[in-house]
């Protein structure tokens, strides 16, 4: 199967979040592709401590040639280039410019920054991808000298 034909991507984004009216129309709330974690004091950490990326991945694919449910799967890859297990969905399409909205919900622990790409597969055929670009920054201070007696 070749997706020439469709599906064809019409949105790809993360956003933190998705309003669908009861007519199917969607609102993307504060649309993100960077995550910004920050640590400050004495002992802050070198390396960056672990984070929940909890955004909303929103897909909107119109169906084109494609007919019936497909699987469409979303493999995170990690900065250093390792895949995670990937989430299967399966979408429902009905032919011609009739479309589908996918939202998914991640809950994905970060533990490096870097740049975290999503892989998109529709029938276990490579679709797109997507960023998230996480960037850790630190600052140390030092402690406030004691009370003096007096």
């Amino acid at each position: 199967m070749s997706l020439e034909k469709g599906p064809y991507l019409m949105l790809a984004a993360f956003c933190e979040l998705v309003i669908e009216d009861k007519s199917g129309v969607l609102s993307l709330i504060r649309i993100v592709d960077r995550m910004h974690i920050t640590t400050q004091g004495p002992t802050a950490p070198e390396q960056m401590p672990p984070a929940t990326l909890n955004w909303f991945l929103v897909l909107t694919l119109k169906s084109g040639d494609a007919r019936g449910t497909l699987p469409v799967k979303i493999e995170p890859e990690l900065p250093s280039g390792i895949k995670a297990p990937p989430l299967t969905l399966s979408a429902y399409f009905e032919g011609g410019s009739r479309g589908v909205n996918m939202i998914s919900r991640l809950n994905m622990k970060l533990e490096m920054p870097g740049i975290y790409w999503f892989w998109i597969y529709v029938n276990d055929i490579f679709f797109t991808k997507i960023p998230v670009e996480v960037i850790y920054s630190r600052t140390v201070t030092t402690a406030p000298p004691p009370p003096r007696p007096g």
